[in-house]
């Protein structure tokens, strides 16, 4: 059950979440993992089978963002675990963590599924990953429902924005379209995100500035705690997939400063008005920072190219 601290502004968010929900239902498009997956490329693995990456048919960045993409979806217990404690599982809320649940598990399957069949991976290697990555079961933890609600806005939208640009890598016209379909199901988790969290800030202004502070300091990449995570997002960054650069220009300013009006809210206490001179701060610092990485990267592959 949420923290007592966190009960009366969950009640008082019940309305917009049963709007927010009802919402989502009417935006949501019925689909079904089985019907994406290329089953027909499959065949049966030998006892003495042993992956080669000329099988893959994908380059290296697609394939570590693959990876990364589906281990992150495989930890879904410890998000769901997370998001219950956070929100409840009663009342709107308690349908939204449900049906969020629900459509988050058809990701991992059909991802796994069309690495399965077309042998994008090394099977052995992503099992035994994925073995180590749930046993882990490291996922961030969230202290409260404000935070839980900034954490998950920022997290549905980099992970869309990673399963979108991991499509453009892939050049078969199926794995291209599982990335799609999920991707489209992660934007419609965001915009629920975003707007829950949208609404908090109208009735609890000044703590949900300071939770929204908290958690952009804090926010990292989907997928940490993966094994060899770090040379992996270093090629996915490489590849401009997911880097700071996108983490500023598609996340922060577009949601935290424009979506959530950071500058120009109101009426806040002086912790929150601290905090957010803090963010702004910190936002621009990372938005210099990944331009800076652009500028360095374009130099690496321009001498490359000469």
């Amino acid at each position: 059950m949420p923290v007592d601290a966190d009960q009366a502004l969950l009640t008082e968010l019940e309305p917009s979440v049963e709007r927010l929900y009802e919402r989502h239902l009417q935006q949501t498009k019925e689909w079904h993992p089985h019907a994406l997956v290329p089953w027909s490329r499959g065949r049966d693995y030998p006892d003495d089978y042993e992956w080669d990456p000329d099988e893959a048919g994908l380059s290296a960045e697609a394939r570590s963002a693959l990876f990364v993409n589906v281990l992150t979806e495989d930890n879904l217990p410890y998000y769901f675990r997370d998001v219950e404690r956070m929100f409840g599982r009663d009342g709107a809320w308690g349908h939204w963590v449900r049906r969020w649940t629900a459509e988050e598990g058809r990701h991992g399957q059909v991802i796994h599924d069309y690495l399965a069949v077309t042998r994008s991976v090394d099977p052995v290697d992503l099992e035994r990953a994925r073995m180590a990555q749930v046993q882990c079961g490291q996922v961030p933890e969230p202290p409260d429902a404000l935070e839980g609600l900034a954490y998950v806005a920022l997290q549905e939208l980099a992970t869309r924005i990673s399963h979108f640009n991991t499509g453009r890598h892939i050049d078969d016209p199926a794995g291209k379209a599982i990335m799609r379909r999920v991707s489209f199901d992660e934007n419609l988790h965001f915009l629920f995100y975003r707007d829950a969290m949208a609404a908090a800030l109208k009735v609890e202004p000044s703590r949900a500035v300071v939770a929204i502070a908290n958690q952009v300091k804090g926010f990292a990449m989907p997928g940490v705690g993966i094994a060899g995570f770090d040379a992996h997002a270093r090629t996915i960054a490489e590849a401009g997939i997911y880097d700071l650069a996108i983490h500023h220009d598609q996340i922060l300013q577009p949601v935290v400063m424009r979506a959530w009006n950071l500058p120009s809210l109101a009426g806040l206490s002086g912790v929150a008005e601290a905090a957010r001179e803090r963010l702004v701060n910190l936002i621009d610092r990372i938005g210099r920072v990944g331009r800076l990485m652009l500028e360095r990267r374009a130099e690496r592959r321009s001498r490359h190219q000469d």
